[in-house]
């Protein structure tokens, strides 16, 4: 692993002043100054849709022109303009976006006129909506380890939920009581729960597939739960080996024997999108198992997209589907990153009312029976992005940084985090100013 590529610790990790810094005075670098920096001229809007609460409608029902979206676009030829910032690429520039009105070249300058006021608009147009305040479910420790290809020592997983404990994350899911025949990555899940279970200041649940599962996982110490069901029924015969009704019946005497205890159980739902197997999933079906975990008692349902297909065009009328079904303060989304996709599908979620995201640090993840499919979003990148929309998490992104840092040494490869490497970099190019 080179220098460049390997994750940082805590002792290196730039603060974000120091970034920019770096950004501003590197001789290569366009320096937008501080007025310059604008929003754009394009962003999407929603419109009021309306939406059948059946389950028996077909897919086109929900992706056609009732819920289209539209593209504005602002004329700029008559002075009603918002300025761009640039990035720099060696030494050229490339302008962001479609229309760049304001920038700096080495030899000269060209600035035109900027309407605040418009920008000031644009800015609430775009950011309303957003929550300010997001939870993150950090599923590492369970989702991001089950399909390692080699055992990851129980005394490692133990340190790394320690760690994501103390950069403040509210839920860190820390194991699965499965049979290790079917994921042998997590047969140490009594072990690891015993010795997390005293942690404090974090919620610790566990996934339990059916009531032997949650009475393995109570006897261990945990006290809030998790049941998985899938919106595919291919992949629930394939991941759980049962249908979906049948995967519906386990689960209501998991959420029957919790509730006598009075612990929590949160709800999944997989292949939200798209199945590996059937291709594109009907929100209605989405819709369907969502209502059913919630009926049953689920205090929450986190919509995953298995195996990372979705895009903001896809994800927007599966949420509006099953937002008529279950309140939208009880969602959660869950997106992995096969094809790069997560963080604008996170967005669009955020603009809809969504304020509980899943992801696991580094990037690690995914489904052992999801063929093809990445990782999890990283959540340092969620972290990332959260913090430059002025949205609070709680979360200490050096700290988690760390854990990132800590488990993609133990495995033996770059972190998935594109922040993580990105800083990484960052840090080596200032050691050469």
């Amino acid at each position: 692993m080179s220098s460049l590529e390997e994750p940082l610790g805590l002792d290196k990790l730039p603060s974000l002043s120091t970034i920019e810094r770096i950004r501003r005075f590197s001789s290569s670098a366009c320096r937008p100054s501080a007025n310059d920096m604008g929003m754009g001229n394009c962003w999407i809007e929603g419109r009021g849709c309306s939406s059948s609460n059946s389950c028996e409608e077909d897919y086109e029902e929900y992706t056609g022109e009732t819920f289209s979206w539209k593209r504005h676009t602002r004329d700029l030829s008559h002075g009603d303009s918002f300025n761009r910032s640039t990035m720099s690429l060696g030494r050229k520039s490339m302008v962001c976006g479609t229309v760049c009105d304001s920038w700096y070249f080495p030899d000269h300058q060209y600035k035109s006129k900027s309407n605040d006021k418009g920008l000031h608009n644009l800015r609430n147009k775009f950011l309303k909506g957003i929550p300010k305040f997001v939870k993150i479910v950090e599923v590492g420790p369970r989702d991001g380890l089950q399909n390692e290809k080699n055992t990851v020592p129980t005394g490692v997983k133990i340190e790394l939920i320690r760690r994501l404990v103390s950069s403040g994350l509210p839920v860190v899911e820390a194991t699965s009581f499965v049979s290790p025949k079917w994921v042998p990555q997590l047969a140490d899940a009594r072990d690891v729960m015993r010795a997390v279970q005293s942690l404090e200041g974090s919620r610790l649940p566990v996934l339990t597939p059916n009531l032997k599962g949650f009475e393995a996982a109570v006897a261990a110490g945990a006290k809030e739960v998790a049941v998985f069901a899938s919106a595919s029924e291919s992949f629930s015969k394939s991941n759980i080996n049962c249908s979906i009704e049948e995967s519906l019946v386990r689960y209501r005497a998991v959420t029957h024997a919790a509730k006598e205890l009075g612990i929590p159980v949160r709800g999944y739902v997989s292949c939200v999108v798209g199945c590996p197997v059937e291709g594109a999933i009907s929100p209605s079906k989405v819709a369907y198992v969502a209502k059913e975990l919630y009926d049953m008692g689920c205090f929450e349902i986190s919509l995953g997209d298995t195996i990372g297909v979705g895009t903001p065009g896809t994800v927007i009328p599966m949420l509006e589907v099953v937002m008529d079904v279950v309140p939208v303060e009880k969602l959660a989304v869950h997106f992995h990153d096969t094809y790069g996709q997560s963080l604008p599908n996170i967005l669009v979620s955020l603009q809809m009312g969504i304020s509980t995201v899943d992801s696991s640090v580094a990037g690690l993840g995914g489904c052992p029976y999801a063929k093809g499919a990445s990782g999890n979003v990283a959540t340092e990148d969620v972290v990332y992005m959260l913090d430059g929309l002025g949205v609070k998490t709680n979360v200490d992104l050096p700290k988690l940084l760390s854990a990132g840092d800590f488990i993609s040494k133990h495995l033996g490869r770059p972190s998935g985090s594109k922040t993580a490497v990105a800083l990484t970099r960052v840090t080596a190019d200032a050691s050469k100013i």
